[in-house]
C-alpha cells in the first residue's frame, strides 16, 4: 500500500472533503491546493503509472499530512521550554509508515488502546493488547514490530466501519 493509498482510504473513513485536506496538508506545512487534493486522490492504473493525473505523496509529505491532521483535530501544541518548535521527521523506512499512521491517527482522533483493538475488531482481525503496544512503540525499542499492510489496511477498514457506520 502506498501513502496515496493510504489518505485515499483514510478520507473516505473520515469523510473528508477536499477542501479540508488541502487545510490539513497547510496546517502541516505543505502548500497544496484543491486541484492538487485531487490529483493526489486520484488512482493510477497499473498500465498508466506515469501518468500526470496523480500526484505521488512521498513520505515527508504523508508525515507533514499525519501532523497537520493531528493539528486539525485537537490544535496547536505549543512547544515546552527547550523543545523544538519543528519535530525531526519520524519516517526512517518505507515499513515504518504504517507504525506513524496508526500513531498519529490514535493521537489526532484521541483513541484509547480498547477503541483501536475494537476497530481491528470492526474490520474482522484479532490483534492483542501487546501487538498493538509493539506496532505503537518506537522503532528501535525491542519490543517495536515493523507494521504489514494487513494491520494497516484493515486499521482503516474498521476505521470506516466505526464512523461511516
Amino acid at each position: 500500500m502506498d501513502n496515496n493509498d493510504i489518505l485515499i482510504r483514510l478520507r473516505y473513513a473520515l469523510e473528508i472533503k477536499n477542501k479540508e485536506m488541502a487545510e490539513i496538508f497547510k496546517l502541516g506545512g505543505v502548500d497544496v491546493t484543491v486541484p492538487e487534493v485531487i490529483k493526489i486522490l486520484t488512482k493510477s492504473d497499473a498500465y498508466d503509472a506515469e501518468s500526470d493525473e496523480q500526484i505521488k505523496c512521498d513520505n515527508s509529505m504523508f508525515n507533514s499530512f499525519l501532523n497537520g491532521f493531528i493539528i486539525y483535530k485537537r490544535g496547536k501544541q505549543e512547544p515546552e521550554l527547550g523543545q523544538p518548535d519543528t519535530p525531526e521527521p519520524s519516517i526512517k523506512k518505507i515499513g515504518n509508515v504504517n507504525n506513524l499512521l496508526l500513531k498519529k491517527v490514535k493521537i489526532a482522533l484521541a483513541l484509547t488502546t480498547e477503541d483501536m483493538l475494537d476497530i481491528f475488531e470492526n474490520a474482522g482481525i484479532t490483534v492483542t493488547k501487546g501487538e498493538l503496544g509493539a506496532l505503537l512503540r518506537k522503532e528501535g525499542h525491542k519490543n517495536y514490530k515493523e507494521c504489514g499492510d494487513k494491520y494497516a489496511r484493515n486499521f482503516l477498514k474498521g476505521l470506516a466501519i466505526k464512523y461511516r457506520g
